[in-house]
């Protein structure tokens, strides 16, 4: 739409109330007429995509002896006389001219056709694919059939849909709006990508169980919810991390899934309370070669998606995913940014006056959480460049390996990319002793509070008994992926967002 071009107006809920019944009654004539509003098949030969691609250079005025049977949704129309107009559209945004005239369908025809036939209807068209006196790419109709009657009419083509419009009714989102659509071939390709890169490193694709006795994996507030059936408290999982672990107890030792989590937290332009979220672990791995993993994986999806690691997000920035990111310590690089010296040793106390001094609230504060509240309001921010954050306080890192040589330090990163949290990667706690120990603190947390906190899963610790091989494991969410990659907020990368 031009800068100079007012918005038309919508029509009111009276006028479409009213076309409602304007467009109900011409499905019932549809129907007593013989000619069907919704018929089961049509006799299609070609898409609109593929008649493009073929006739897409055709010269003006020019006609190819070549009929076609096609279908599209009616974007635009003009009735003239003896001459009609359609723009015909399939579902990837492809368009095609119809021209319907009175020398080749005949009077009656012509006459159903203006009567009967709406902006937004499927119709079905066949004919001679040809090219107008203005070059414009058409069929001139020599049958037309409806394919689905539209009983309530699009919104005005010309005018944005609102933010509220496009996540309430995502399906008008994609008939209008080009951006809308390229974002769900987006993630398509992105999803296509990450499997093809797994298949080349020999990971092995499983499912895991949403419904889940024990809630873990994470640290976060569940769902809960009841089964009939069972008569018995069920989780909504947030994350499938310890079956996939059990999955590398059993010997598959390179196993990932994608799949959705559910959270019971808050909605934000980065946060859904129901998210995709890719988990892979690698047996004989660390979290260096799980960040390296993470990397490429990352790096072949904006390829998949943008054909280069230089990707252009939705307002035109470039940002550069491509060459070796940056992997930055969590205490070092708080400390310069702070100007204070912080190691693993700092007491809670020095930690939580330099938090009152800089405004930084922490519930429920231990050494591990002020540490990574106070990194996220010194150093977050400054980031720019793709980066690993490595090395994290064991006390926010229950299924976290100690560091091989800092003490009170675990072998964690999270991945930073476009000032929020992509993906975190361990070196995957497998000591069933030291898991244990984790876990009954986390019961402790839990009692004083806090709702985030595990809880003790005896199933998951008798599989650890039985021996994990030393494991790289990394998460990262589906829909941060395709903000990272587009540049869209949380709710534009999500096909059909929970809204409120």
């Amino acid at each position: 739409m031009s800068e100079n071009t007012a918005p038309e107006p919508e029509l009111t809920e009276a006028e479409v109330s009213e076309q409602k019944a304007v467009r109900l009654a011409k499905r019932d004539r549809l129907n007593e007429l013989g000619l069907e509003a919704y018929p089961v098949a049509l006799p299609i030969t070609d898409t609109i995509p593929a008649v493009r691609a073929r006739f897409g250079d055709l010269e003006a005025d020019a006609t190819t002896g070549v009929t076609v049977g096609l279908a599209g949704r009616i974007v635009h129309l003009r009735n003239t006389g003896k001459l009609c107009f359609a723009s015909l559209q399939s579902g990837d945004g492809s368009r095609i001219q119809a021209m319907v005239s009175l020398a080749e369908v005949g009077e009656e025809n012509l006459e159903l056709w203006k009567d009967l036939v709406d902006l937004g209807d499927h119709l079905y068209v066949s004919g001679e694919v040809i090219s107008s006196r203005r070059g414009e790419l058409s069929v001139m109709v020599k049958e037309w059939k409806m394919a689905a009657k539209a009983v309530l009419p699009l919104p005005n083509m010309h005018n944005e849909l609102n933010e509220e419009t496009r996540v309430r009714s995502r399906y008008l989102d994609l008939i209008v709006r080009e951006q809308a659509r390229k974002n769900v071939f987006a993630r398509a390709k992105t999803m296509a990508s990450l499997r093809n890169t797994f298949t080349q490193l020999d990971f092995i694709e499983v499912e895991t169980p949403m419904l889940q006795v024990m809630h873990g994996g994470a640290s976060a507030r569940p769902f809960v919810t009841h089964s009939n059936a069972f008569d018995m408290e069920l989780f909504l999982r947030i994350a499938p991390e310890l079956y996939l672990k059990r999955a590398l107890v059993g010997g598959i030792e390179r196993v990932f899934e994608i799949n959705r989590n559910f959270r019971n937290e808050g909605a934000d332009s980065t946060h859904s309370p129901e998210f995709a979220m890719l988990e892979a672990y690698e047996a004989y791995g660390d979290y260096n070669s799980i960040a390296d993993l993470t990397q490429k994986l990352i790096q072949d999806a904006a390829l998949a998606v943008a054909g280069s690691h230089v990707v252009t997000w939705a307002d035109g920035t470039e940002f550069d995913l491509g060459g070796e990111w940056d992997r930055i310590s969590m205490y070092h690089s708080l400390s310069e940014a702070a100007g204070v010296e912080i190691t693993p040793a700092t007491s809670v106390a020095d930690l939580q006056a330099l938090a009152n001094k800089e405004g930084v609230e922490v519930h429920l504060a231990n050494h591990g959480k002020l540490v990574e509240e106070l990194w996220e309001h010194f150093v977050k921010d400054g980031l720019t460049r793709p980066t690993f954050v490595m090395d994290f306080p064991v006390e926010t890192s229950p299924l976290v390996k100690e560091h091989r040589s800092i003490p009170g330090v675990v072998e964690k990163w999270d991945l930073y990319v476009r000032g929020f949290e992509l993906a975190t990667g361990y070196s995957e706690l497998n000591d069933p002793v030291i898991q244990r120990e984790r876990f009954v603190q986390q019961a402790a947390l839990s009692a004083k509070g806090d709702v985030e906190a595990m809880r003790l899963d005896e199933d998951f610790l008798k599989a650890l008994e039985h021996a994990m091989p030393p494991a790289g494991g990394m998460g990262m969410g589906m829909d941060r992926l395709l903000m990272a990659i587009t540049g869209l907020g949380i709710r534009e990368t999500i096909l059909f967002p929970l809204v409120k």
